[in-house]
């Protein structure tokens, strides 16, 4: 068990409590809200057709790009600044991960400028550069990339990609690169209370769960 000593309530409010599933219904994401109050997390985080979502006491993100991030700049503005018109104070997109697999850093900082643009700077844009894909030089390049463009929080993964989702390594990485200047979210993967420690002790500031009862239920309170 990693060293950290964090209780349920602490790692709660680091929580993205989330349903990105394709098959996921308006009840489902009801289900979910329900679920994320009765937990005491920190947000929701719904796919943008789920939008506007009445939810009491939590935070609603949502995604753009998502999850591909092959969409074309402009889309992803758009599609991002609509969630914010229906009611989402975070987005997390995806970047050109062929961009970066490819070293085109412009590429990605355009990529990620358009999105920052597009919403303004007062909601919080958290920047998906599918970590399990690229190497350690391209995982900080991506970090940089996203500073530069105004991101909020640099975030690991999908958790779409076959290629995996959080690793405590990459979070570190990711960490040591921003730090403390922008947020980490440590995303895709995580279903035990071990793991999700494992990414607190690495430097992450809030996790994307679907487990979350799950994580919570194996920490004191």
């Amino acid at each position: 068990m990693p060293d950290t000593a964090h209780t349920r309530a602490q790692v709660a409010a680091m929580i993205d409590h989330t349903l990105l599933k394709p098959e996921a219904s308006a009840a489902d994401v009801r289900a979910l809200v329900d679920e994320a109050v009765e937990l005491g997390v920190y947000a929701v985080c719904v796919s943008p057709s789920m939008l506007p979502l009445r939810a009491e006491g939590v935070t609603v993100a949502t995604v753009a790009g998502f999850p591909s991030g092959k969409h074309h700049s402009l889309v992803k503005g758009a599609e991002a600044r609509l969630a914010v018109e229906q009611g989402a104070r975070e987005v997390d997109m995806v970047i050109d991960v062929g961009a970066a697999v490819a070293g085109d850093w412009n590429a990605v900082l355009a990529d990620i400028l358009t999105v920052r643009e597009a919403i303004g700077f007062d909601p919080v844009l958290k920047v998906i550069i599918e970590s399990a894909v690229l190497s350690d030089d391209a995982i900080v390049e991506a970090c940089r990339a996203a500073e530069r463009a105004g991101a909020n929080f640099v975030k690991t993964s999908t958790g779409f990609h076959p290629a995996g989702g959080a690793s405590a390594h990459a979070v570190r990485l990711m960490a040591e690169t921003v730090g403390g200047r922008l947020g980490v979210k440590a995303s895709g993967g995580i279903r035990t209370a071990e793991a999700a420690l494992e990414m607190i002790d690495a430097g992450a500031t809030r996790l994307g769960l679907s487990s979350s009862r799950a994580v919570l239920d194996g920490l004191p309170d």
